[in-house]
């Protein structure tokens, strides 16, 4: 996208034009920073010379993508924004079960099997990130993709978290449908200012004149002996800045399914996969199979308490399920999946059943994503409930390197059994 685009917009009150101007251009030189790095191209005059240098590239690569101008500019009458200030994609609705299901996938093929087929369905979507190429992600997610693509839609990055992230909101802006894989979660809190500064608010501040239409995904949570900076729990992060959606995949149906709806939907989303399911095997949809990003899922119907979780903790909470069911108790299990909006009415119809709750997380006690949910039920659904919400959460310390350790900073089933046992009584 270059400065005339930007420039070409509605008139508007000058600082907020002006603030659009800074943001694109920012954009754009991030942009062909970057794709200079890529390309290869250098000189003895440093930044300059390799800027011009990369421009045909830039071309190249926008013409390959199917960018135009007309592109840039969506008028404010034809969106519909949320009190986010987001744009909000047209309904997409869950397609019926399919009768065959595919050979079961691992949650990893799972996912590469969205993008590839995504990729394949819209010239327009592309992935960018650390070794997402070659190399075929950190995770497998990518392998062999930019065989079939190329290597200009699945494209490898410095180690340059920031800079990537911003390129990619960039391309959103313009047209494009980016897909940023981080290495790990933890790495995208350099980006931080670029997801909440841009990708969050970018939509709002421009009057409706752009959208972000991006995802940004990678593996997060606490792994086996993988150390405090690369255990990051960063849900309540990422929950505070207004105009991101969040959600957190848990198996591979629902991963597949959720992130082909979330490259779809022209809201920025940032999708959580926990580092220790990507081998978990299951069933698939087909390639016609989306799930809502705003609903939550029923993972087991009971009466005598809910159960509200997401990501890694549906599988702690289900084996504790086990021995509830062996005492005699009857829990109802919901898994969250979107962490930002709250799925309020599913929520709500089974308050309303139980009369009881317990949230169990592995984002932290203090400000975590079980704190604000807690909250909002405690605020709306107070006459339903005969106890108060209880939260299991992670303790507020660095993870630690050591296995015992580890395990004692997380909840456990046996801590969910307790729990259930103290509420029902």
């Amino acid at each position: 996208m270059d400065s005339a685009a930007l420039l070409s917009a509605p008139s508007r009150p000058r600082s907020s034009r002006r603030n659009l101007v800074f943001a694109g251009a920012a954009a754009c030189a991030c942009a062909l920073a970057l794709f200079a790095v890529f390309s290869g191209a250098t000189g003895s005059t440093g930044l300059n010379s390799s800027l011009v240098a990369t421009r045909p590239t830039l071309r190249t690569f926008l013409a390959k993508t199917g960018y135009s101008a007309a592109q840039a500019m969506v008028p404010v009458q034809q969106q519909r924004r949320n009190v986010a200030g987001s744009a909000v994609a047209p309904e997409l609705k869950t397609a019926p079960v399919a009768k065959d299901f595919k050979e079961p996938r691992f949650m990893w093929q799972a996912l590469r099997e969205a993008v590839d087929e995504e990729m394949e369905r819209d010239p327009n979507v592309m992935i960018m990130g650390e070794d997402v190429g070659h190399y075929g992600g950190s995770y497998k997610v990518t392998t062999d993709l930019y065989k079939k693509f190329g290597e200009m839609r699945v494209l490898d990055t410095p180690i340059c978290e920031n800079g990537f992230t911003g390129m990619a909101i960039g391309a959103a802006m313009t047209g494009l449908r980016p897909i940023v894989e981080g290495m790990n979660m933890g790495f995208l809190l350099l980006a931080f200012n670029q997801i909440s500064n841009n990708c969050g608010m970018l939509h709002y501040t421009s009057g409706g004149q752009y959208k972000v239409p991006i995802v940004i995904r990678g593996p997060g949570g606490v792994g086996r002996q993988l150390g405090a900076e690369h255990s990051q729990r960063l849900e309540s992060y990422f929950q505070a800045i207004p105009g991101v959606q969040l959600v957190a995949v848990s198996t591979p149906r629902n991963a597949k399914a959720l992130l082909k709806a979330a490259i779809r939907s022209d809201n920025p989303i940032v999708f959580f996969e926990h580092v220790l399911l990507y081998n978990l095997k299951d069933e698939v949809g087909g390639p016609d199979e989306v799930q809502s990003l705003e609903h939550a899922e029923m993972v087991r119907e009971g009466t005598d308490v809910t159960i509200l979780t997401y990501g890694r903790m549906r599988y702690t909470v289900m084996e504790a399920v086990k021995t509830l069911e062996a005492k005699g108790y009857n829990p109802e299990v919901i898994d969250l999946i979107s962490l930002k909006p709250f799925d309020l009415h599913a929520i709500k119809k089974s308050v309303e059943k139980t009369h009881k709750c317990i949230i169990v997380e592995e984002c932290m006690m203090t400000g975590g994503i079980g704190a604000s949910l807690s909250s909002e039920i405690h605020e709306r659904f107070f006459d339903s409930l005969d106890h108060n919400v209880v939260r299991l959460s992670s303790q507020d310390v660095p993870t630690a390197f050591a296995l015992e350790l580890e395990a004692a900073t997380i909840v456990q089933p046996e801590q969910v059994v307790a729990a259930v046992e103290k509420v029902v009584g």
